[in-house]
C-alpha cells in the first residue's frame, strides 16, 4: 500500500464519520515558542487548550512534521525521520475514550478491501496508563485483544503533558509486533525494537499545575471540557505496509537513496557504514525539499539554520560516499517525483525550490574547499610533530566549516594521524551547555498565553482600520506585568484587549500602528499592538492620563501621518517585487518583508550581488509605477478564485480560506495581502533605493526609503554635494573626477610614506645584528621597536634580519606599535626561525602566540614565520620577556 494510499484512506475513513478534513498547516508554527511544527496537533493547540473556540467538534488531518532534536539518530535507527507526516483524528469536547478507541480499532483492523488499513489483530498490541481502569475496560469491550496484550505502563511513558501547567491525561499507545526474527516475546513493556509504536491516543481530560517534571505534577481536576488528540505516523505504517525493513525505504523515500547510491556507485545492503549515510542523504533531500516548499531558506540562524544544517549533512555524507562533485541536480528531482503526488506544491514550485538547494550546495562546496585546506595543513603540522590533530582545530571545521567530526577522523586517518577526541567532546559540550542556558533563558521570556485564553472566548477581535482611523469599543480585559487586572493606572505600561479596533496589528510585514486608546477619564499611548493568539490583537500602552478599567468605552485613534507613512510603504513594497520581477525575471521571489512609516525592506531570491546599473533600473521602474498613478484596487475573494486570477501567494506567508487581493495596475501586481494600501500609485510620492547586500547564499535584500523619507533623504546628499563643490571649487559636473583625483594623490603619498618607513628601519638591521645574544644555542634578536608603520614593515624587517643569519641556528622577534589613529596603538609581533633554530625546536608559531597572550590577544602561524597582535601596546616588554623565558627554559 503507498503512502499516499494510506494519507487517502486516514482521511477518507474520518470524514464519513463526522470529522472536518483540515488540510496540512506549514512546517513554519505559528506558535512563538516552536520553531516548526513538530506534531499532528500542533496547529489545533489553540482549539485542544480552549484557548480559541473550535470552529468544528470534531476533525482530521495529516500534518507534515519536522523534528530535529535527534538528528544524530537519523539513519541509524527503522523509524527516527526528520520530516514525517502524522495522521490525527481529533475531538473538542464531542466523543472521548470510547469513540477513539472504536474508531482506532476499526481502521486498523478492517480490511483493505472495505476501505480499511487491513492489519492483522494478532499483530497488535496496546498499551494503557496503569491506573485508566475505563481504557482496559474499553479495549476489552470494542477489540479482540486478549488481556495479555493490553499492557499497563506509568506516568513516564503513558501519560501526557506539554510539561507545563495546562491540560493532560493518560494515553493508550498501539504497536505492531515485526515477529519474533526482529527481538523478544513480551510486547511494548521490553522496550524491544520489534514492537513498533504505530498509533497514539491521547485522553486530554484533566488540568494539571505544579509541574516539576513529566511524572511529577498536582492534578487540579477534570477540564469542562475532555478532548482526544490522536497521532499515527504514516510511515511507520507504510514500511509495515510495504514489507520493508524501515521508513528509508517506502515508496516516498527509497528513490533518493537508490539516486544516492548509483551515484555514488555503491550497492544498498552490502555495508552498514554506507547504508546509514544512504538512509540519511534519503531523508535529508526530502526533509530540506520540503521546507524550502513552505518558504524556509538556508541562513545562519533559525529554521534558516536548520535548513543549512540538513543540506550541508547531504553533502558531507556524499563525500563520505566518495562523491566530492554536486549532486542535489539529480537527488532533488527524485524526491520531488517521489512526493508531488501528496504535495503537488513541491511539483508546481520546483523552479524556486531547487533554485535555492542548488545554490545552497555550490556555496557549501566552496565553503569546504577551504576548511580541507585548513584540514590539510593541520595534518601536516601533526604528522611532523608525530601528534595528534588538535581537538580546537577539529572543533572549528566543525562550527565554522560544518565538517562532522567523522569526516576530520576520515580524512585524518588517510593521512596515519590521530585526532584530540577528548578535546573536541569537551569543546561540544561547552558549546550545549550554551544552547541549553541560552534556551531556557528565553523560554523563561515567553509569556504565558493562558493569560488570553477567556478573552479570545469572548470572541475574534474585529479590525476596522480599513475604512476609518478612528473607532469607539468597549475594553474587554487588561494585561498588568502577566497577569489579569480590572484597571491600569497612569504609568503603567498595561495590555488592552478591545472588542473592535481601528489599530493594525503587526502582520504580513507590516510594523504596528501607532496612536492612541482614549475613553472618559482617561489616555493611553499605544506602543505596541499585536496578535497575542489568532484572533485576539492586544494593544501593549502605556496609560499617560487617568485609569482605564473593563468595560470602560474606549475609542483607538490612529495616528494618521504614521499610517499613511506605513500605507505607502507597505504600497511600495508591491512596487519594487513586481519592478524585481520585471527587470530580474519571474524567479526574483519575494522571501521576506518589513515595512513602516517612510521604510521599506524586501529579501528576495537571488544569489548574485545587483549591478548600480540594475539597481537603478529596478528604482525607475517603481517609480515610474508612481508616476503612472495605478489605481490600487482591494477585494477579498476565496482563496481558490484568487490563485485562479493569477495572484500572487508569497512563500512563508499563512492564508485562510477568504484572502484580499490587492491589484496595483491590474496584474502587473497583484498579491494576496491583508495589509493596509493606498488608493492610487502616486500616493506612495517617491521610493529611494538606498542599499542592497546579501542575506544568505539565496537570498538578496532591498532596503528603500519612502514618501518624504526619501525626498529628505536625496535633499541630505544634495546638501553633501554641494558642501563638496563649494569646499573644493568645482562645479558639480567635475565632483567625481576630482575626488578621485584626491583619492589617488592621497594613495601616493601613503606608498611612498611606507616606502620611508621601511627603509628607516632597514637601517636598524647592522644595529640590530650588533644587540644579538645566544638564548638556548640560538644566537637570537628581541627587540621593541617601537612606533611602526605596518606590520608589513615589521615582517620585512624580520626577514632581512633571519637571512643575514640564516647559516645558523638564528630566531628573530620583533615587536612594536601600530598607530591607531583616534584609537590606541595596537601591539604586533613577529617571530622568524632558521632552519637550525627549529632543529634545535624553536617554532615562530609558539613564540608568536605566547607574545600574543600576554599582549591580550592571539596569533600564531607556520614554524618558520609568525605573527600575533593584542590591545595593550603598554606589555611589549613583558611579551619579550616571556619570549626570552621559553627560549632559555
Amino acid at each position: 500500500m503507498q503512502t499516499a494510499e494510506i494519507h487517502r484512506r486516514w482521511l477518507d475513513f474520518f470524514e464519513k464519520r463526522g470529522h472536518t478534513v483540515v488540510p496540512s498547516a506549514s512546517l513554519v508554527s505559528d506558535d512563538p515558542s516552536l520553531m516548526f511544527t513538530v506534531a499532528g496537533m500542533v496547529p489545533f493547540v489553540p482549539y485542544l487548550s480552549g484557548m480559541v473556540p473550535a470552529p468544528y467538534p470534531r476533525a482530521t488531518s495529516v500534518q507534515k512534521c519536522i523534528r530535529t532534536n535527534d538528528i544524530e539518530e537519523v539513519g541509524k535507527t527503522p523509524r527516527h525521520g526528520t520530516f514525517f507526516q502524522m495522521a490525527g483524528n481529533f475531538s473538542f469536547g464531542d466523543y472521548f475514550k470510547e469513540g477513539a478507541i472504536k474508531f482506532a480499532w476499526e481502521l486498523l483492523t478492517t480490511s483493505e478491501a472495505d476501505g480499511g488499513l487491513g492489519f492483522d489483530a494478532k499483530d497488535l498490541w496496546v498499551t494503557v496508563y496503569e491506573e485508566d481502569e475505563e481504557a482496559i475496560a474499553l479495549w476489552r469491550e470494542h477489540s479482540t485483544l486478549p488481556d495479555e496484550r493490553i499492557q499497563r505502563l506509568g506516568k513516564d511513558t503513558n501519560y501526557w503533558s506539554t510539561g507545563q501547567p495546562g491540560p493532560a491525561g493518560p494515553c493508550s499507545e498501539i504497536f505492531f509486533d515485526l515477529g519474533p526474527e526482529h527481538g523478544i516475546d513480551g510486547g511494548p513493556v521490553t522496550d524491544d525494537d520489534r514492537y513498533v509504536e504505530i498509533w497514539n491516543l491521547v485522553f486530554m481530560q484533566y488540568q494539571v499545575a505544579d509541574v516539576v517534571s513529566k511524572t511529577d505534577f498536582t492534578i487540579l481536576g477534570e477540564l469542562p471540557k475532555k478532548n482526544i488528540d490522536t497521532g499515527l505516523g504514516l510511515e511507520r505504517v507504510a514500511f509495515i505496509k510495504q514489507g520493508v525493513n524501515n521508513m528509508y525505504e517506502i515508496d516516498q523515500v527509497r528513490p533518493v537513496l537508490d539516486r544516492a547510491a548509483e551515484i555514488a556507485g555503491k550497492t544498498y545492503g552490502a555495508d552498514h557504514g554506507d547504508d546509514v549515510r544512504l538512509r540519511i542523504i534519503a531523508d535529508h533531500v526530502r526533509s530540506g525539499l520540503m521546507l524550502i516548499a513552505d518558504g524556509v531558506t538556508p541562513s545562519n540562524e533559525g529554521r534558516g539554520y536548520i535548513l543549512r544544517r540538513l543540506l550541508r549533512r547531504v553533502v558531507l555524507q556524499m563525500r563520505l560516499l566518495g562523491v566530492m562533485g554536486a549532486s542535489f541536480a539529480e537527488l532533488f528531482p527524485a524526491s520531488r517525483d517521489a512526493m508531488k503526488g501528496a504535495y503537488p506544491a513541491v511539483g508546481n514550485d520546483f523552479d524556486f525550490i531547487s533554485r535555492i538547494a542548488y545554490a545552497e550546495e555550490k556555496t557549501f562546496l566552496r565553503t569546504l574547499a577551504s576548511g580541507i585546506q585548513i584540514l590539510d595543513s593541520a595534518v601536516a603540522d601533526a604528522a611532523a610533530q608525530k601528534a595528534a590533530v588538535a581537538g580546537d582545530t577539529a572543533f572549528l571545521l566543525h562550527d565554522t566549516h560544518g565538517f562532522p567530526i567523522e569526516l576530520t577522523l576520515e580524512l585524518a586517518g588517510e593521512a596515519g594521524v590521530s585526532v584530540d577526541e577528548q578535546v573536541f567532546v569537551s569543546l561540544m559540550q561547552e558549546q550545549r551547555d550554551r544552547a541549553k542556558a541560552d534556551a531556557k533563558a528565553k523560554k523563561g521570556q515567553r509569556a504565558d498565553l493562558s493569560v488570553y485564553k477567556e478573552l479570545r472566548g469572548l470572541g475574534e477581535t474585529v479590525f476596522t482600520g480599513y475604512t476609518e482611523l478612528n473607532h469607539e469599543s468597549r475594553v474587554l480585559g487588561i494585561v498588568v506585568d502577566g497577569v489579569p487586572a480590572r484597571e491600569a493606572h497612569e504609568g503603567q505600561i498595561a495590555e488592552i484587549v478591545l472588542a473592535e479596533t481601528s489599530l493594525w496589528a503587526e502582520a504580513g510585514g507590516q510594523d504596528s500602528d501607532q496612536g492612541l486608546i482614549v475613553g472618559d477619564g482617561f489616555e493611553a499611548e499605544v506602543l505596541d499592538v499585536q496578535k497575542a493568539v489568532p484572533g485576539l490583537v492586544v494593544h501593549t500602552v502605556k496609560v499617560t492620563v487617568g485609569t482605564v478599567a473593563v468595560d470602560a468605552r474606549a475609542e483607538t485613534r490612529v495616528d494618521a501621518d504614521y499610517r499613511r507613512g506605513a500605507t505607502q510603504a507597505h504600497s511600495a513594497t508591491h512596487l519594487v517585487h513586481a519592478a524585481l520581477r520585471e527587470v530580474l525575471g519571474e524567479t526574483a521571489h519575494q522571501a521576506g518583508s518589513y515595512n513602516k512609516a517612510g521604510y521599506m525592506r524586501l529579501d528576495f531570491s537571488h544569489t548574485d550581488a545587483l549591478s548600480t546599473e540594475t539597481k537603478s533600473e529596478i528604482e525607475e521602474v517603481s517609480n515610474l509605477a508612481i508616476r503612472a498613478n495605478y489605481e490600487v484596487v482591494t477585494r477579498e475573494m476565496p482563496i481558490d478564485e484568487a490563485k485562479a486570477m493569477g495572484a500572487m501567494a508569497l512563500f512563508g506567508e499563512k492564508y485562510g480560506d477568504t484572502v484580499r487581493v490587492v491589484d496595483i495596475g491590474g496584474p502587473w501586481s497583484r498579491e494576496l495581502c491583508a495589509g493596509t494600501h493606498v488608493a492610487s500609485s502616486s500616493e506612495i510620492g517617491l521610493i529611494s533605493l538606498v542599499s542592497e547586500s546579501s542575506v544568505g547564499s539565496t537570498n538578496r535584500r532591498i532596503e528603500s526609503l519612502v514618501g518624504m523619507d526619501a525626498f529628505r533623504n536625496f535633499a541630505a546628499e544634495r546638501a553633501i554635494v554641494q558642501q563638496l563643490t563649494s569646499g573644493l571649487k568645482v562645479p558639480r559636473a567635475e565632483l567625481i573626477s576630482k575626488v578621485q583625483d584626491l583619492g589617488a594623490q592621497l594613495r601616493a603619498t601613503e606608498k611612498k610614506v611606507a616606502a620611508l618607513e621601511a627603509e628607516k628601519l632597514a637601517t636598524r638591521v647592522p644595529e640590530l645584528l650588533a644587540q644579538t645574544e645566544v638564548l638556548g644555542g640560538n644566537r637570537t634578536v628581541l627587540a621593541d621597536l617601537g612606533t611602526v608603520g605596518s606590520a608589513d614593515d615589521l615582517r620585512g624587517l624580520a626577514l632581512q634580519l633571519r637571512d643575514r643569519v640564516s647559516g645558523e641556528a638564528g630566531v628573530i622577534v620583533l615587536a612594536g606599535a601600530i598607530s591607531g589613529g583616534d584609537g590606541p596603538a595596537k601591539p604586533v609581533v613577529i617571530a622568524a626561525t632558521t632552519p637550525l633554530a627549529r632543529e634545535n625546536g624553536v617554532k615562530a608559531g609558539d613564540l608568536a602566540k605566547l607574545g600574543s597572550k600576554v599582549l591580550g590577544g592571539g596569533g600564531g602561524g607556520k614554524p618558520d614565520l609568525a605573527q600575533g597582535g593584542g590591545t595593550d601596546a603598554n606589555k611589549i616588554g613583558e611579551a619579550l620577556a616571556e619570549i626570552r623565558r621559553s627560549l632559555t627554559a
